[in-house]
């Protein structure tokens, strides 16, 4: 069995290695594990982009990767045999861009203390459990869910509004409530609209893309939100199922609209129906990571990148932006415009109690604002958001 797994990993190296150039003199390689596919106008897209971008910025680096990393694509191939195969063809950081790699990572860097490693969205350093050669990057896109979520509730003209979502763990409750708080803030603050009429609704289809006959289906999740009334749905997934779904929705004569995840050009896939994309800039963290690897200044650290406040969308600084679709009418875009500038200079700050979990027990008492560990580690969707938060 380890021979033919070998064998895969082997013929899988071959394909990424087949369009990248030789190695010359003391070029710096890196290698990318990606959990989707590295054209998937999502999660994945997004990490591979930004390694092409620090290719081209940092001279003398070089990026291989391999996409695809997840059980249903590459059965009984593990992370530490993957690694070992970058690490023979020359890769001295290698960066793995999903929390399903979380063990695998630390059990590789535990193998190779020589090579550096980056785990996007782990927690490893932030525990004080990682080796001195692993540090944790993650964007902070609870900014950017804030402005999808208000985008929404700016748009929606029935006040349903439905959610795509993953895996249930911390992140993605934590994402999922950032876009619940938005769209109220939204709804009661800028449209001065009744609480009791937002109804907010998230389905979670297991992973964070379809796998037949693992997950549910995202085509088929959008396509009830929209059947049953909701007329914004904001993907927490890596694809694009829900903006495709609503694009034929629209075709139809349906008034309804989406909002993607993760990748700057996903609007691209359906511009009709898109009100804008939150999407992660990984240029900030890589380049900085790559640098103290070249540069000997390595310590291991957990990194929480946010937005540059004074330009959301600038490539060489903002980890975290938003980029309004064109779906997104006038009179919307200049409300939400502002609500961006408030969030930008700190006027506006939604997690700020009072706050309750789902279950009513206390998440933020009367004026506490959350810490960084209280937003990370967050245990339970919040009080008016309806949905499982957790997978029992």
């Amino acid at each position: 069995m380890r021979t033919r797994s070998l064998a895969f990993v082997a013929a899988a190296l071959a394909v990424a290695l087949a369009a990248a150039p030789a190695l010359a003199g003391d070029a710096f390689r890196f290698g990318l594990l990606l959990v989707g596919p590295h054209n998937d106008r999502g999660w994945s897209q997004a990490h591979y982009e930004a390694g092409r971008h620090v290719e081209k910025t940092l001279p003398g680096t070089q990026m291989v990767y391999i996409d695809k990393v997840n059980p249903a694509d590459r059965p009984g191939i593990t992370i530490p045999q993957l690694v070992d195969d970058l690490v023979d063809k020359g890769c001295r950081l290698i960066i793995a861009n999903s929390d399903d790699m979380k063990d695998g990572v630390l059990q590789a860097a535990q193998e190779h203390p020589d090579v550096y490693f980056v785990h996007v969205s782990g927690d490893h350093a932030l525990t004080g459990t990682a080796p001195p050669n692993l540090s944790n990057l993650m964007g902070r896109m609870e900014y950017g869910k804030m402005i999808a979520g208000a985008a929404a509730a700016l748009t929606t003209r029935t006040g349903k509004i439905g959610y795509v979502g993953p895996l249930i763990n911390d992140e993605t409750r934590r994402l999922t409530a950032s876009c619940y708080l938005g769209a109220r803030y939204a709804w009661e603050k800028i449209l001065g609209r009744p609480a009791k009429d937002l109804e907010f609704r998230v389905s979670w289809i297991g992973f964070w893309f379809n796998i037949p006959g693992v997950t549910a289906d995202p085509t088929q999740v959008s396509q009830n939100f929209f059947d049953n009334g909701y007329d914004v749905v904001v993907s927490g997934i890596d694809t694009t199922e829900a903006l495709v779904v609503a694009d034929q929705k629209r075709k139809q004569g349906k008034a309804v609209w989406a909002i993607p995840y993760d990748y700057e050009g996903a609007c691209d896939t359906a511009p009709d129906a898109c009100l804008g994309v939150p999407y992660f800039n990984w240029v900030p963290g890589y380049t900085e990571l790559l640098r103290q690897a070249r540069e000997g200044t390595w310590k291991s650290t957990w990194l929480w990148l946010g937005p540059d406040r004074k330009d959301l969308n600038n490539k060489e600084t903002s980890s975290v932006g938003f980029l309004p679709g064109p779906a997104l009418a006038p009179e919307a875009k200049a409300k939400l415009d502002a609500f961006v500038r408030d969030l930008a200079a700190g006027k506006t700050n939604l997690f700020q109690g009072p706050l309750n979990y789902q279950d009513g027990s206390p998440f933020l008492a009367a004026g506490e604002t959350a810490s960084d560990r209280q937003i990370w580690y967050m245990k339970q969707l919040l009080q008016g958001m309806e949905g499982q938060s957790s997978a029992k």
